[in-house]
């Protein structure tokens, strides 16, 4: 009798283990059904057909327009300057940028047309911490402290004999506003910068007040916003250039605009000719962006909830924790990567959009680099296909938000009626998503040439700027008896 009863126990242990094989089968295929269908549904949400981007395109005309007759949305800061370099400046120029976290230093040498830049110095240092939210007293003593060694260690090799001070121009990474009627430049301080001053206290003052203290040979002659340095460095290279874009931590543009279109700017000044706006786009809204859930979660989130929408959408501030957010999503709906959520996968604005780019351009055929970005996350062991899964959500993120800057920068050639005539239009683009994220810069231009298919597309052309223009406009500005 012991055989049979051996061989039946046999019979039920393996009927067992079908089973529950049969049933982790069932859970894994219905687990795996609802994270595609979640895949599926983003990218539905999150699609840029050409009939969108042009709506986008005509809404940000519209609201440009508007925002040049009254304060709107888009705020549509003039910038007042007194030349865009030309390519046939002379001489030796300094300039500064200040960003969120570093202040860059510029030096060129300048030798005319044929020349051009003859010599460039450039440095980077952090700025501290505690003076984001000091005065701005404290953080522009720090710049000019950090410029005058620059300058010494620049002017050793230097061949100015005159006397005359080193020119310098600064760009910053925040709205700066040209108050005419009191020849006053007001910064708007924000993104982790709380800085302490008085109302109306004027940039470049305080800068050549820094300076002097220092009792270095230099001054100040403007302080603008960077994108005004993007489109001055355009400029030098290229007389054709008409806008400039920002795409990094910060996004935003700027462009050269007939003074007659600028209706708020008549009322109280009378100059013909043309001048530079600050669009100030990131806080550009429109019925036809599509927004999901998530982008609505990350906004509610924000420190400023309900404001900079587009900037949330394609700045590289917010495009790495839009992919958080679906992961974690993801992650609590369908135990992808393990029943219990990775702690770390809850922190906001863990994966940075370097994080995320770092995994949509791995090329390995395991996507060794995604698995390997996961694990910082505590995400350990992923099979092929998880990491298919996190590679399609960045990709998804990413397509969507340059094929939208593509649209922002079609509607401002739009704007000036250049979006594909036989006319050259150049638009140039600085920043860290740009440079450093091949694929969200592949989609961007792609994104425009899609936008422009049957007109002269050839003619539009995207450039990476110099990085110079904060020194490029020192120069051009150094002869005060110059018009553009």
């Amino acid at each position: 009798m012991r055989k049979p009863i051996i061989v039946a126990a046999a019979a039920a242990a393996v009927a067992v283990s079908c089973a529950v094989a049969a049933l982790w089968i069932r859970r894994s295929a219905r687990r795996w059904s609802r994270v595609e269908c979640i895949v599926r549904d983003l990218n539905k949400r999150c699609a840029t057909p050409v009939e969108r981007l042009w709506d986008v395109a005509d809404s940000m005309m519209a609201e440009m327009r508007a925002g040049l007759a009254a304060e709107g949305s888009l705020r549509m800061l003039p910038c007042l300057l007194n030349s865009l370099p030309t390519g046939e400046e002379e001489g030796s120029y300094y300039g500064m940028k200040l960003g969120r976290a570093k202040l860059r230093l510029l030096h060129v040498q300048l030798g005319g047309k044929d020349a051009r830049v003859v010599k460039k110095g450039l440095a980077e240092v952090p700025v501290p911490i505690n003076l984001m939210v000091d005065t701005s007293q404290e953080l522009y003593e720090y710049m000019a402290a950090e410029l005058g060694q620059f300058f010494l260690e620049e002017e050793k090799h230097s061949d100015r004999k005159d006397g005359t001070p080193a020119e310098v121009a600064v760009s910053m990474s925040f709205p700066v506003v040209q108050n005419s009627a009191s020849a006053k430049t007001i910064v708007e301080w924000s993104q982790g910068f709380s800085i302490k001053e008085k109302d109306g206290e004027d940039a470049v003052g305080e800068l050549n007040e820094a300076i002097e203290k220092l009792g270095h040979n230099m001054r100040t002659s403007l302080v603008v916003n960077e994108t005004i340095g993007t489109l001055a460095g355009g400029r030098y290279y290229c007389g054709d250039t008409v806008a400039a874009v920002v795409l990094g931590m910060r996004t935003n543009a700027a462009y050269l605009e007939s003074e007659h279109a600028v209706p708020k700017w008549q009322s109280a000044h009378h100059r013909q000719g043309e001048m530079v706006i600050n669009i100030e786009w990131g806080n550009f809204q429109s019925i036809h962006l599509p927004i999901t859930d998530f982008d609505v979660c990350v906004d509610n989130e924000s420190p400023n909830p309900r404001e900079m929408i587009y900037a949330k959408l394609i700045s590289g501030m917010y495009l790495g924790e839009i992919v958080r957010q679906v992961l974690l999503k993801i992650t609590e709906e369908t135990s992808l990567f393990g029943d219990d959520v990775p702690s770390k996968l809850k922190i906001p604005f863990i994966l940075r959009t370097s994080d995320m780019a770092y995994m949509h351009q791995d090329r390995s055929a395991d996507l060794v680099a995604v698995g390997e970005k996961l694990s910082t996350l505590g995400i350990l062991n992923t099979t092929l296909r998880m990491r298919e899964i996190v590679f399609e959500v960045c990709d998804i993120i990413a397509k969507r938000g340059a094929r939208l800057a593509a649209a922002g920068i079609v509607g401002i050639l739009k704007h000036l009626g250049r979006d594909g005539t036989d006319k050259k239009a150049v638009v140039m683009v600085e920043g860290g998503v740009y440079e450093h994220y091949r694929l969200f810069r592949n989609y961007l231009h792609d994104g425009v040439k899609v936008m422009l298919r049957g007109r002269f597309s050839d003619n539009v052309v995207i450039e990476h700027g110099c990085g110079l223009g904060a020194a490029l406009l020192a120069a051009a500005n150094s002869n005060h008896g110059k018009k553009f």
